[in-house]
């Protein structure tokens, strides 16, 4: 099963301010920089959504009600996440808006998966003046893929025996891990579909795709997820660092290690099946005093670009004397499957995934270091 409060944040704020309903409301940072963390549904008509710089939102809705997040947000997740382990204790937040749940043993005691979708939707109207969308099928992949096109306010079941038949008319955009780069390489191939995927080899999709990205969806198009619910996150961030021999003296000297140490974390990631949106970027100065400087990104990630876009900018604004030791830290993980568009699908990086994945592939295949950021290497190398 998975949860999904609908626009949580756009909602937490109607419900503490019912005038506000039937109204296009934009939650997000109001400065220049700002980005909408969520937009009602009126707001999404005219094209605002999650990620999107809030200057343009502005352009596209001027009629906007725009708020600074400031709600209890934390304490309803909080709450909510409390209500799903009511009925099974085999809930995995993976942000403060959503969950997958196991309730395959709550059959007996409880009722139907069908029927604790619906105690969950009313409880979480009543208790807290919010929707939800729920999707149920066999596997997180296809259980949130049942949620999103049950939004919003809805329900939407997969049974078993008709899984592949609401899965393989999708558009292959449907499945996580397709972007626009990789659906470009797919059409080319006359795939149009998931079902159209599922057609194909292994062979074929690896001369396409790359290995790795083709045994991932050859699974998927085929609704092959063992991925089970995990209550508990093994990882909580992922990190890497580097001292110099000799104090970095500017950004010239330290920011193609920055760069590197972004990919590297970004790669971990990728592998092991996690994407952040807390970007930290830790700085040593000579004198040994350590500073570290931190920041949401609007979506999380697994890309190194994105990565090192936040902490460079973080690094160039802290970074005020000659470096001893820089690192970076992705942390707010969550299952890079379960967010998404968000994450892989070249949405937001625009082809920058599927650059690093491709590194990721020669670097298994022939060894790390085979491919080098351009500003690491010597002049002897060129």
């Amino acid at each position: 099963m998975h949860v999904d409060m609908d626009a949580f944040f756009a909602s937490v704020e109607i419900a503490r301010d019912p005038s506000l309903r039937g109204k296009p409301v934009i939650v997000g940072g109001l400065g220049p920089r700002g980005v909408v963390s969520a937009a009602s549904y009126e707001a999404r008509e005219y094209g605002v959504h999650s990620a999107l710089p809030t200057a343009i939102a502005r352009r596209r809705c001027p009629h906007g009600v725009f708020i600074t997040p400031s709600g209890p947000y934390r304490e309803i997740s909080q709450q909510v996440m409390a209500m799903f382990r009511e009925y099974t204790p085999h809930v995995q937040p993976i942000s403060v808006d959503e969950a997958f749940l196991d309730v395959s043993g709550a059959r007996r005691f409880v009722g139907s998966p069908a029927h604790i979708a619906r105690e969950i939707r009313r409880r979480v109207r009543e208790e807290h003046g919010i929707t939800c969308t729920v999707g149920i099928a066999s596997t997180k992949f296809l259980a949130k893929l049942a949620s999103e096109h049950a939004k919003p306010d809805g329900l939407g079941v997969v049974p078993a025996e008709t899984e592949l038949r609401f899965l393989h008319p999708l558009p292959i955009r449907a499945v996580w891990g397709i972007g626009e780069k990789t659906a470009q390489k797919l059409n080319r191939l006359g795939m149009r579909t998931v079902g159209d995927i599922a057609g194909l080899s292994v062979d074929r999709l690896t001369a396409s795709v790359g290995s790795a990205n083709a045994e991932h969806l050859y699974a998927l198009a085929r609704n092959i997820d063992t991925r089970p619910v995990r209550p508990e996150r093994v990882e909580k961030s992922i990190s890497n660092e580097t001292t110099f021999g000799h104090d970095a003296p500017d950004a010239s000297v330290w920011g193609p290690v920055l760069l590197e140490l972004s990919r590297k974390v970004a790669a971990r990631a990728r592998s092991a099946g996690w994407a952040g949106r807390g970007v930290t970027v830790k700085i040593r100065f000579g004198d040994f005093k350590t500073i570290t400087r931190s920041r949401m990104l609007a979506a999380p990630t697994d890309v190194g670009h994105e990565i090192h876009a936040a902490a460079r900018e973080m690094a160039d604004a802290a970074a005020t004397a000659p470096v001893r030791l820089i690192g970076v830290k992705l942390d707010h993980l969550v299952e890079s499957a379960s967010v998404g568009r968000q994450v892989a699908l070249g949405e937001p990086d625009h082809g920058w995934r599927d650059i690093e994945t491709a590194i990721d592939d020669a670097a298994a295949k022939f060894g790390k270091g085979t491919i080098r950021s351009a500003g690491r290497l010597r002049k002897t190398d060129s």
